[in-house]
């Protein structure tokens, strides 16, 4: 009979004690501990089992678990009788930024001082007896939710001591999701003010910490050293491309399959492996994501799980605002296509608004991208070259995210984008023309919104157009744009996978004041750049008769538009 599926389980007491459906990752305490680094970050997209791993991790090492070692029988880690001697030994501080995602600097600064305050109120033992001077009691007393950044920035060091001095053995800390708030500050606009903090924080706890045993560190990206990490030599960075660890955040494809065999639900592996496949981490290839999966064993169908865990706000709010450059490549990947770029794994995320390269690598980093090759390092007079990934959307899952988010842009005008769809189709260019003013006059500002934002230049929002086009209309055409055809570049091709239907190229045009008086001279002359460039080669190439090409010229002045064919 197959294990219970319990969904959400972070606990690993709870999961355990409850025999719910669990992979054995406890292969993990064995190799991060003989490993011997002093801290390890490990990046993982979310949902990976960050935050179960860690659990398992304070529940064999905490003293607080000390005699309760039947919570590991039967699994990996207690087949080792050495094992069984460190289970439950040392003291452990566990803390999570996982639920930090404030507005503003001041509230996020104290959510981080409550969780801090948390592990003091937990530990108020150490008030007792003669173990504290009364300076180091009257420091105790001063941890809280509102107190001093001096305070706060000494005081998972200062608490590293005490339980230290307490138990005789040096602490293991473990936080988990430290890059939550981080990226909430960026998208908030606190970045700035949120790192001096974190900065002063880490130091002391992680760098300048005579009583750390060991420390972990999960996130999701890995923020730059500049950023919080300087003088922090000490730190083992583990990260999507490593191959350290590479099997423990995530299931593996035979782990996939015993758990389809165990449910009676082998015979739904191809689908299983279509929709939630993809993941790499280092060379390990087939790495499932565990909460698309355990929701697929309780509920027995293919669905969005992972995806929609969250918001995806900053992924969301990139991908909308950026640049040509940005969305053309997205175009491509939504297309089928791979793309090739440099990656910087260390994320700087002030250059979020500039640096193509921090996009794709946050993308990457999040799980929403996946690695299919790239080139090997090699080293040119004491420096490397940049390394080029190809990279591809992770899965079906993915792909069906970002088709809902790109849909989601379009909602608060929704009719009258699926309106001008329709007059699209039918060729109904007055209607067309009704519909799409509605449409631009919203979503201009909505686009438009990067720091070099212009009206005059409709980039943005003629990019985020089409790719609500290829969402609506992918299985009737395949829709690219900014590619060669004839004697130049054409805007917009919507190639009919029906040879029967009716092919479409779009020219779109800023109107030129000066030699364009009216829009709909601004009309004729994105009409006549098509014919003169022959951008229909492509198509009666493919055997799309003339006649079967439609061709419509878009005319911009602001957010004003002027359809003409």
């Amino acid at each position: 009979m197959p294990r219970t599926v319990g969904i959400g389980h972070q606990d690993f007491e709870k999961l355990r004690i409850k025999n719910n459906f669990y992979i054995d990752k406890t292969s993990f305490i064995k190799e991060w501990w003989e490993a011997g680094d002093d801290v390890t970050l490990i990046t993982r997209p979310r949902r990976f089992g960050k935050t179960l791993n860690l659990s398992m991790l304070e529940k064999f090492f905490s003293v607080d678990f000390t005699g309760k070692g039947e919570l590991f029988e039967g699994l990996f880690i207690w087949e080792d009788k050495k094992y069984q001697q460190i289970q439950g030994t040392y003291p452990v501080i566990f803390i999570s930024f996982a639920g930090m995602k404030e507005n503003t600097f001041i509230e996020a600064r104290k959510s981080i001082c409550r969780v801090i305050e948390e592990q003091y109120n937990k530990n108020d033992y150490l008030l007792k007896d003669d173990l504290l001077n009364e300076k180091e009691k009257q420091f105790y007393q001063e941890v809280s939710t509102h107190m001093s950044d001096s305070t706060a920035g000494a005081a998972l060091r200062s608490l590293s001591g005490y339980l230290s001095r307490y138990y005789e053995k040096k602490v293991i800390i473990l936080l988990d999701e430290y890059d939550t708030p981080m990226q909430e500050a960026y998208v908030n606009g606190y970045w700035q003010e949120l790192v001096g903090f974190i900065r002063s924080l880490f130091h002391s706890t992680f760098k300048d910490n005579p009583y750390l045993e060991r420390a972990i560190m999960t996130g999701i990206t890995r923020i730059s050293k500049e950023s919080i990490f300087s003088d922090l030599n000490n730190l083992e960075v583990v990260t999507t491309t490593s191959d350290k660890y590479s099997d423990i955040f995530g299931f593996t494809e035979a782990e996939v399959f015993a758990s389809l065999e165990e449910f009676g639900l082998l015979n739904k592996a191809q689908e299983v492996k279509l929709w939630y496949d993809g993941f790499t981490f280092g060379s390990q290839t087939d790495i499932y994501n565990p909460w698309s999966i355990i929701n697929y064993l309780n509920k027995k169908r293919a669905g969005l799980y992972w995806a929609n865990t969250s918001s995806n706000r900053l992924v969301g709010k990139l991908l909308r605002e950026g640049n040509r450059e940005i969305k053309q490549a997205f175009e491509r990947l939504l297309a089928g296509e791979h793309l090739i770029t440099p990656i910087e794994e260390q994320m700087v995320y002030d250059q979020l608004d500039t640096n193509e390269w921090a996009i794709w690598s946050l993308l990457l980093a999040s799980g929403y991208l996946k690695v299919v090759s790239y080139e090997k390092y090699e080293e040119i007079e004491d420096d490397f070259r940049e390394v080029n990934y190809e990279l591809d959307l992770t899965n079906h899952e993915v792909r069906r995210m970002f088709g809902r988010m790109i849909k989601g842009w379009f909602a608060e005008n929704r009719a009258d984008y699926n309106d001008f769809i329709k007059a699209l189709l039918i060729n109904d260019v007055k209607a067309m023309n009704i519909y799409m003013n509605r449409v631009s006059m919203e979503m201009f500002s909505y686009f438009d919104t990067g720091k070099k934002a212009s009206q005059t230049e409709p980039e943005r929002f003629y990019h985020g157009f089409v790719l609500g086009l290829m969402v609506e209309l992918a299985d009737r055409y395949v829709i690219t744009s900014n590619r060669e055809s004839g004697f130049g570049r054409y805007d917009v091709m919507l190639e009919p996978r029906n040879k029967a239907e009716d092919a479409i190229i779009v020219e779109f045009k800023v109107q030129d004041q000066e030699e364009e008086k009216e829009l709909c001279d601004t009309v004729k002359a994105a009409l006549e750049q098509i014919s003169q460039r022959e951008y229909e080669v492509y198509l009666t190439a493919k055997g799309i008769s003339s006649d079967r090409i439609r061709k419509y010229g878009f005319a911009f002045c602001g957010k004003k538009v002027l359809i003409g064919s």
